[in-house]
């Protein structure tokens, strides 16, 4: 009787167990569908090294989801009319249970996503990941740049703060000096001449529907093309050489989970830590002194103050369309997965480096205190003295930059290749970029004069 009943009670026990194990085992095999159509099933051991890829094609995507969420949660308690924005954001901030802590992770996250985004676009770059059939992805990558750029411009506006009113006014005032379709997008985006309810509703639905479901579409299709070109970008190996692959399960995503759950405790603390600002009220009639645009267009912003916009915007054109091009000038494949390309590259951008660290402050500073195109030339158009001269004296420079690389670097005697210079060039851009953006950020005072930071 005993023993039955221990047996009806250990078939009972089975019973019920047998179809958890089982459910486990389905969640188990849909998870790794799902990771398996995302990766190759194997990859070089190389591929899976944060010292090679440094993970930020990973952390942008962690990234992402978190502004997914955290947004998502936000539109239960934001209201996107002018008389409500700001007094919706501060009652998130000071009523709503946790609302401080998931508008700061929101803000903060949307902020290194830019970061992290430039970072793994000059990591495939730097490693020559656009090539063997990889331009696509590359075209994609730069896309996906310029759709986060996008996020945090609409979502900039949101609080309807001073900082936010004016950032986005003096932004789209640039729009204007695009040729041909400038006005037409600036009205289309304000929805009117000025920055108001109009501007507010379009940009609330551009930020929580067009972007986010372009954005997604995108870095879906990017996954899938990175999963059927075999992974990222790995060095060629010779035929005699058998590189050592790993598992996907669970050596890849071993190494994700520990990255996602490092990236999400470090953006929590600093939520923790510094919540999201938020200034007074938007008042039109009173404008800051200076009024700055938000930081990742302070270096555009900065270069405005030494050329003709028109001018200005050119050249972000033309360096855009450089990019977009890169993969049809730099052909030679032999080199993809190398950082730097080779010894002689390494030299290369670091000379690019130094030119551009130590040329750019002493431009600034020539610009502001001694070069006066219009003034020496009041004459002229102000689209020809400011805007036409100094940028052909641009593009001449870094066409010199380049001749320079090509002619006068060399390593063990031999001269750089036309690879190893576009990759000085490109390292003297990128840091260009950076100086300008830093001066912008922290030089830059009243009337948007020169002034020492924490003075």
């Amino acid at each position: 009787m005993q023993r039955n009943h221990l047996l009806s009670l250990k078939e009972r026990f089975l019973y019920t167990q047998r179809p958890a194990t089982e459910e486990r085992s389905k969640i188990l095999l849909v998870a790794n569908n799902i990771i398996l159509h995302l990766h190759p099933t194997t990859l070089p051991a190389p591929a899976v090294r944060l010292s090679y890829t440094w993970g930020m094609g990973g952390i942008s995507a962690i990234l992402a989801l978190v502004l997914a969420m955290t947004g998502l949660l936000l539109m239960f308690r934001y209201d996107a009319r002018v008389d409500y924005a700001y007094t919706s954001i501060q009652q998130l901030e000071s009523q709503v249970v946790f609302g401080s802590l998931v508008r700061g992770l929101h803000h903060w996250s949307a902020n290194l996503l830019v970061v992290t985004t430039f970072l793994h676009l000059l990591r495939v770059f730097f490693t020559g990941g656009y090539k063997q059939g990889r331009t696509m992805n590359w075209l994609i990558g730069i896309a996906l740049l310029l759709i986060v750029l996008a996020s945090n411009f609409t979502g900039y506006l949101l609080p309807w703060d001073q900082l936010a009113y004016w950032a986005i006014t003096v932004s789209t005032n640039l729009l204007n000096y695009l040729p041909l379709l400038g006005e037409a997008l600036s009205r289309f985006l304000l929805a009117g001449p000025v920055v108001g309810q109009g501007a507010l509703s379009n940009f609330y639905a551009i930020h929580v529907v067009v972007l986010p479901m372009i954005m997604g579409g995108v870095m879906m299709y990017h996954f899938w093309k990175i999963r059927k070109n075999g992974g990222i970008s790995q060095p060629i190996k010779k035929e005699s050489e058998r590189p050592e692959r790993l598992t996907t399960i669970p050596h890849l995503v071993r190494r994700e989970l520990a990255v996602a759950a490092a990236v999400i405790v470090a953006i929590l603390v600093w939520s923790m830590l510094a919540p999201a600002p938020l200034g007074s009220i938007a008042d039109p009639l009173q404008s800051p002194n200076p009024a700055k645009a938000a930081w990742y267009f302070l270096g555009l912003q900065e270069l405005l103050l030494h050329m003709h916009p028109l001018a200005a915007m050119a050249l972000v054109g033309i360096v855009l369309a450089g990019l977009v091009w890169l993969p049809k000038w730099d052909q030679a494949e032999a080199d993809i997965g190398v950082y730097f390309r080779s010894p002689a590259g390494v030299r290369s951008a670091a000379i690019g480096f130094l030119i551009a660290i130590d040329l750019i402050p002493v431009l600034i500073l020539l610009d502001e205190f001694w070069l006066d195109f219009p003034g020496w030339l009041a004459a002229w158009p102000a689209e020809i003295s400011n805007g036409l001269i100094p940028l052909a004296f641009t593009l001449l420079g870094l066409a010199g930059v380049y001749f320079l690389l090509r002619l006068a670097v060399s390593h063990q005697g031999v001269k750089v290749n036309h690879s190893e210079a576009l990759l000085g060039l490109f390292t003297f851009l990128v840091t260009s970029l950076v100086v300008l953006t830093i001066v912008g950020v922290f030089f830059r005072g009243e009337n948007m004069a020169l002034v020492l930071p924490f003075g």
